[in-house]
């Protein structure tokens, strides 16, 4: 029958366009996931260096690891420049002798250590990273109280 082809326009038109958006959604999925994965191992790693620092700095102000010497020497050539840096230059004050803050420092620098840090895209590694960082968000919360500083921004109520 000539009509044949014809009768049967509608359903051919159907199975294309079908294909067709099925494919394209396909590549729109991929590069919409894509895009989120980026974003969301951004922030993640972000997190982690921020905690990272935060250990490293309190670290270093712990007693048992700051400076022996209580007034340090200044030769008389450098003292044009000490003064010059001296407004720019702070030094943090020590943190209190305390054993527990010490282990919560030397646990959340265990944490946040970005060599071990795993950066496969498995679920297992994935899910190890993401439990590392809450931990080591905890263990923020917990020296920032022992030490009395105001709570800093971790980025959970950021939306992006």
């Amino acid at each position: 029958d000539p009509f044949d082809s014809l009768l049967h326009l509608e359903s051919q038109f159907y199975t294309e366009g079908y294909n067709q958006g099925a494919a394209d959604g396909v590549l729109a999925g991929r590069t919409e996931g894509r895009q989120l994965g980026l974003e969301k191992g951004y922030q993640k790693f972000l997190e982690a260096g921020r905690l990272y620092g935060r250990a490293i700095v309190w670290a270093n102000r712990l007693p048992s690891r700051s400076s022996s010497s209580s007034s340090p020497q200044v030769s008389p050539l450098s003292a044009v420049s000490t003064i010059e840096t001296e407004t720019e230059k702070k030094d943090l004050p020590p943190l209190p002798k305390n054993p527990r803050l010490e282990k919560h420092i030397t646990t959340l620098y265990a944490l946040v250590e970005t060599e071990s840090l795993s950066m496969e895209n498995t679920d297992e590694a994935v899910n190890d990273f993401d439990d590392r960082i809450k931990r080591g968000q905890g263990k923020a919360k917990i020296i920032e109280r022992m030490v009395g500083e105001k709570p800093s921004g971790d980025g959970e109520g950021q939306s992006g």
